[in-house]
């Protein structure tokens, strides 16, 4: 596989001006009325490389592809949900992810892009992880001080509890929680 970035001379983390520039030296060098019918090949694949990586998509798609052959490929869990902001399946398992590593700021905006009170995660989790992270993101509303969506979140916790028991002996401590946020929001 082609470098793109060695091919232009950029480094990795070039911006679109650094890449124009790269690529108007490199096109001089590289012309068919300069280089000679030769060089047509070459400008081509140069002109793929200047287009791959001054378009966002094309170059992620292509840096994925660069990681896997050129250096260790590490995937980024995080980034990949990120990167799906359409997918509310997805954005569910952001938000949980986000709540379990203390991100819980970031989790309230993601909750909230996707449409708050209106988004039902539950469609998109298995019932005990739903539960869990809807707990999790309860507390958290709580502490930044957005009582009623905690409280709101929280009763749909507590009516699946009664349903279902799945936190048994934590249920005492998920209905203080509850009753708690009642008296926050009287």
């Amino acid at each position: 596989m082609q470098n793109y970035y060695e091919m232009l001379g950029v480094g990795e983390d070039a911006n679109g001006a650094e890449i124009k520039k790269a690529f108007r030296e490199k096109a001089k060098q590289l012309h068919p009325d300069i280089a000679g019918k030769d060089a047509e090949d070459r400008m081509r694949v140069l002109i793929t490389a200047y287009e791959t990586l001054l378009d966002g998509h094309r170059r992620y798609e292509y840096d994925r592809r660069l990681a896997r052959f050129v250096k260790t490929y590490v995937f980024d869990y995080r980034k990949f949900l990120q990167d799906e902001p359409d997918d509310p399946k997805l954005q569910a398992r952001l938000i949980f992810f986000e709540l379990l590593r203390d991100r819980g700021e970031d989790a309230i905006k993601v909750w909230r892009a996707q449409g708050a009170l209106s988004y039902t995660m539950r469609k998109y989790m298995d019932r005990e992880d739903w539960m869990d992270c809807t707990f999790l993101l309860a507390e958290e509303l709580y502490r930044c001080q957005s009582y009623r969506e905690a409280y709101a979140l929280l009763r749909e916790v507590v009516e699946a509890e009664e349903e279902k028991p799945y936190f048994k002996h934590f249920a005492v401590d998920v209905h203080a929680f509850l009753k708690s946020l009642t008296r926050k929001i009287k």
